[in-house]
């Protein structure tokens, strides 16, 4: 196996949990793109970061906003995941959603919904590491996440 693939094969080995970054562009529209590389950073104060690909339609309408939402998918969500994942020009067209206290759009029905203000970005290859500090939190975790795992997507117990 080619180093390369061997790496892919490896981290798709550790299973994510699935995420829409939300913000707004400059003209007020809603963005979203879908997000598997989230992690929290720090407790005190409140950080977490994610990886946005440099090749992500309006990759810097994301950073230039300041702020963003981050909208932490159920497992019944697949369809919008694949929707956020595509190029398709409007992803929020019947999509439930309305603005967070930030302004970011907040999608309906998610397990959680983080509202976070941009402290700084760093370079990370092919992605930018964005490390955001965490305003306001909403938590619904009645249900099971919807997750990634080797290339695909998957439940808690089994492969979808």
């Amino acid at each position: 196996m080619v180093f390369s693939e061997a790496f892919r094969s490896a981290l798709g080995s550790f299973a994510t949990g699935v995420t829409i970054v939300t913000t707004n562009a400059p003209d007020g529209s809603p963005l979203g793109v879908t997000i598997s590389a989230l992690s929290s950073l720090s407790l005190e104060p409140t950080l977490v970061l994610y990886c946005l690909g440099r090749k992500t339609a309006n990759v810097d309408d994301y950073l230039a906003a300041g702020r963003f939402a981050i909208n932490i998918l159920a497992e019944e969500q697949l369809a919008l995941s694949e929707t956020f994942a595509s190029q398709q020009a409007d992803k929020f067209d019947g999509v439930d959603h309305s603005p967070g206290d930030n302004g970011c759009p907040i999608i309906a029905d998610c397990l959680a919904i983080m509202e976070c203000s941009i402290v700084d970005t760093f370079d990370g290859g092919d992605h930018i590491i964005v490390v955001a500090s965490v305003d306001k939190v909403q938590v619904d975790g009645a249900r099971d996440p919807l997750l990634h795992y080797r290339g695909g997507y998957a439940a808690i117990g089994e492969e979808m």
